[in-house]
């Protein structure tokens, strides 16, 4: 088994956390890091991490116009696909591939998962395993029906099919803009299910996090820890700090708790592994090559246009000043999609009202 991460070097201390749980737990699992940074530092290297590649060697040719494109929060998120393409390739041995998020910890061997991947191409983990609060529906429906902290998947064809579809979308569309009904990696994967065989796995002790607190039924029994009776198998720590914290005091009773014991034993853990200050380490992709830092509006615009993403091989050698006062080709077929949507929902007066108050700005 292969189990990976993706992130930039202020989440190592997150990695670090999570490849110790690994090892402690899954001793026969590769544990592996997509590194999105230019390049790997001495400082960056862990003895539980079996290997560091940087994503841009992963990737293959123009991976500087497509990182570009992205803000921090997106780009570790956008090469996951890539990577597991990546990790089939190299690893031709291997039969399953796990990709956990950062900020899990794992408690024990992933036993059930092992059975499901001798026969399930892919398995998906819901964010909700019930119904009850409307605030947490509501956001599974815009955030995504499937947590992405946790994808796995075996070797076999149906999985690759998945995989490559997976990875093409998040190289053309792996934002944070929700208004377009995209958010990053993870909506995307809603529609799996209606294309590919998968198994949507509801084990409560895989991909338990804050969002699973409310009535969670997680107990400890002779010095285990169990979710409704199903044992424990890693935590999703999303939202560490402050957010999680809040979802304690609203969703776990006074007084002692299992969440709370093991919550306080990872803040000891991860505090640890971030003692170097790591988490303050700048991104590298955030700043041209000569030192400038790029600004968000200026990836926005990048990514909006043709234009520009092709204007040359490396968006890096530029500046902002360069992207500001380029003039961009309008994507006509955007615009008429909209009228026709317009006209579609409201008619030909409301379409003949709006294109009126767009010209005239009122």
């Amino acid at each position: 088994m292969i189990i990976f991460t993706s992130i930039c070097a202020n989440y190592l201390h997150k990695a670090r956390t999570l490849a110790e749980s690994v090892k402690q737990n899954i001793p026969d699992a590769k544990f592996i890091v997509s590194l999105l940074e230019r390049e790997v530092k001495d400082s960056y290297r862990f003895d539980a991490f079996d290997d560091i590649v940087l994503a841009k060697d992963s990737w293959g040719d123009g991976f500087e116009r497509f990182i570009f494109k992205h803000t921090i929060v997106e780009a570790s998120t956008s090469v996951k696909g890539r990577f597991f393409q990546y990790l089939y390739e190299m690893y031709p041995e291997e039969n399953k591939f796990v990709y956990l998020d950062p900020d899990i910890y794992v408690y024990s061997d992933f036993t059930e998962l092992r059975h499901v991947l001798d026969s399930r191409p892919i398995v998906l983990c819901p964010h909700l395993l019930q119904p009850g609060n409307i605030y947490m529906e509501l956001s599974s429906t815009a955030h995504g029906v499937y947590n992405l902290g946790f994808l796995a998947v075996n070797r076999s064809e149906e999985a690759r099919k998945f995989i490559d579809w997976w990875a093409n979308r998040l190289s053309l569309f792996c934002y944070d803009d929700m208004g377009r009904g995209i958010f990053t990696d993870q909506k995307w994967v809603d529609l799996a299910p209606c294309f590919f065989d998968v198994e949507i796995f509801k084990h409560r002790g895989y991909d338990f996090a804050p969002w699973s607190l409310l009535d969670c039924g997680m107990y400890e029994d002779n010095g285990k820890m169990y979710v409704k009776g199903d044992p424990l198998r890693f935590i999703h720590f999303s939202g560490y700090g402050a957010s999680t914290e809040k979802c304690m005091r609203e969703w776990l009773p006074d007084g002692d708790h299992a969440f709370k014991k093991l919550y306080k034993e990872y803040s000891v853990i991860h505090e640890r592994n971030n003692s170097d200050n790591i988490s303050k380490e700048p991104w590298s992709y955030a700043f041209y090559y000569s030192g400038e830092k790029i600004e968000d509006k200026v990836r926005y615009k990048y990514r909006s246009s043709y234009d520009l993403m092709y204007l040359c091989s490396d968006p890096f050698e530029n500046s902002n000043s360069f992207y500001k006062n380029k003039k961009t080709t309008p994507n006509y077929k955007i615009y008429v999609n909209k009228a026709l949507d317009v006209y579609n929902r409201e008619g030909l007066g409301a379409l003949t009202q709006k294109i009126i108050n767009k010209l005239f700005r009122q």
